[in-house]
């Protein structure tokens, strides 16, 4: 076990965080974010790379951009939600529109974030959705 950040106990197996966008730089800066905040974190280069790794029972988190060649990230929350596996999402887009955030907010997402974020509303976002689930 470890302690996160706000006091939160970490079971490394058990809770995830899971980033999955297609840009490269994206996904290491939430890595090393995340980590250097105390948060174990897997990344993910698809929706569907994140479907097929069998982490879904692990993870308590997604960041997930909104438009990936592929599936979309609006696309995984549905496939989630449908699945059975309510995971709450954190979308970062920078080519979100007000429908997209409607849709997304609509779905259950837990926040919507224009590129570029601020960091500490994104740890704030993901603190939030650690201690729902």
């Amino acid at each position: 076990m470890r302690y996160a950040p706000g006091g939160l106990i970490l079971k490394m197996r058990l809770l995830v965080i899971a980033v999955v966008d297609d840009d490269e730089m994206v996904r290491t800066g939430l890595e090393r974010l995340l980590r250097t905040s105390g948060y174990p974190v897997s990344s993910f280069a698809s929706a569907e790379e994140f479907l097929a790794s069998g982490r879904l029972q692990e993870c308590r988190c997604v960041i997930a951009d909104i438009r990936m060649p592929g599936m979309s990230g609006l696309d995984l929350q549905s496939r989630l939600n449908d699945d059975g596996h309510p995971i709450p999402i954190i979308f970062i887009t920078a080519h979100g529109d007000e429908k997209m955030r409607i849709r997304a907010m609509r779905a259950g997402a837990a926040a919507f974030l224009a590129k570029p974020f601020d960091r500490v509303v994104l740890l704030e976002r993901v603190r939030a959705c650690l201690e729902l689930t």
